[in-house]
């Protein structure tokens, strides 16, 4: 007889290292957000962080927020938490990326992150938001973490419900015709002197 709790743990793993490796599924994606749904309700209807403090937590719902709007709806923020908590390695990246937004935070504004306004929060992110900025000096690692941190939270929001439904996304439907909207052909067509 299997036990239920580590066959789950070991999907979560296997999933987890997929993240490091260079990607997950879709499917992938979403067994992570049941799991995460799955947690909250086991808790009361609130998500328990299962690596992160409560500051470092906080820290990431803010970022994960700034990067996408609804992320949070989206659960972003326990999406990227469930999958640290099962890596070593991603939680390095999170943990000694958080950190250095609050370092560079303080010794740029005299604040947390967390603290700063949403303007100095915005101008600190797109310090880093380009990778032209990594030579800039300390701002490297900075490049690094955020590169990370938003190519996962626009994972977690995009295959979440909320982010599927915002895409338009109607899964594997059969339609009696398919039609390419005029606009983006346009489009296409614009931008590769074609047209």
């Amino acid at each position: 007889m299997s036990n239920p709790e580590f066959s789950r743990r070991d999907v979560l793993r296997t999933i987890a290292l997929a993240v490091t490796a260079g990607g997950m599924t879709t499917a992938e994606a979403q067994h992570v957000h049941e799991m995460a749904a799955a947690e909250t309700v086991a808790s009361g209807g609130v998500y328990t962080p299962k690596k992160f403090n409560a500051h470092e937590y906080a820290t990431l719902t803010r970022l994960c927020e700034i990067t996408v709007p609804g992320a949070v709806e989206g659960g972003a923020p326990q999406f990227i938490d469930l999958l640290s908590s099962q890596n070593p390695e991603l939680a390095a990246i999170y943990t000694g990326g958080l950190a250095w937004l609050d370092d560079e935070s303080q010794r740029r504004n005299h604040v947390t992150f967390l603290a700063a306004t949403p303007e100095q929060q915005t101008a600190l992110l797109d310090l880093i938001a380009y990778r032209a900025n990594a030579s800039q000096e300390g701002l490297g690692h900075g490049v690094r973490f955020f590169d990370w941190a938003r190519r996962m939270t626009v994972d977690a929001y995009y295959t979440s419900p909320p982010g599927i439904k915002e895409i338009g996304y109607m899964g594997n439907t059969a339609v009696a015709k398919f039609e390419v909207p005029r606009e983006a052909v346009e489009y296409a067509l614009k931008r590769s002197g074609l047209g």
